[in-house]
């Protein structure tokens, strides 16, 4: 097993997405967070709060949803599970002429970005709709790019993504 990023290097790439949406957005009224399941709902959480923190306003609230691409998966027959978890798709808020900031902890393939694009357009038309990710994998199937990347680590290998919020330790391997 190695290590990609180790908890010191973990926080500096969300710091890194935070850093690079503020050089992109001076203005962040019009924004709304929507976090892809599992872990790109944590860090689209770590994200809303390290840009509150850096804008000084501690009681900023973005608008916050949360995705669940599995039944909008084109190869989810290929992902051998008899029965997918299924977890909520959540989007409390009009996002018609928002500007969205779509999260998600790996780009590999395009192809689960390219189901979140398929969900979100289901719900109304957004204004904007950017992507962060923490690691890029690169090997792209669909032509689908991440605006805001924490660590570019081009690979074909399996890559995971550790969580305090699950795993008790942030970091991301290679299996």
């Amino acid at each position: 097993m190695d290590i990609i990023l180790d908890s010191a290097g973990f926080n500096q790439a969300v710091e890194k997405i935070c850093s690079e949406i503020l050089r992109d957005n001076p203005s962040l009224d019009n924004l709304a967070v929507v976090g892809m399941h599992t872990k790109g709902v944590f860090l689209s959480k770590r994200i809303t709060e390290a840009l509150s923190k850096r804008l000084k306003k501690p009681s900023l609230q973005f608008p916050f949803g949360t995705i669940d691409i599995t039944l909008y998966r084109d190869d989810i027959d290929d992902l051998g599970l008899d029965i997918p978890l299924i977890k909520d798709t959540e989007i409390p808020f009009d996002l018609n002429k928002k500007n969205i900031l779509l999260v998600d902890d790996v780009l590999f393939t395009g192809r689960t970005v390219r189901a979140a694009l398929d969900i979100l357009i289901s719900f109304g038309r957004p204004k904007t709709i950017k992507l962060a990710v923490l690691i890029d994998r690169g090997n792209r199937e669909f032509p689908i790019e991440a605006n805001y990347v924490g660590f570019k680590y081009p690979s074909a290998k399996k890559i995971k993504v550790e969580c305090k919020e699950i795993e008790k330790v942030d970091r991301v391997i290679v299996l």
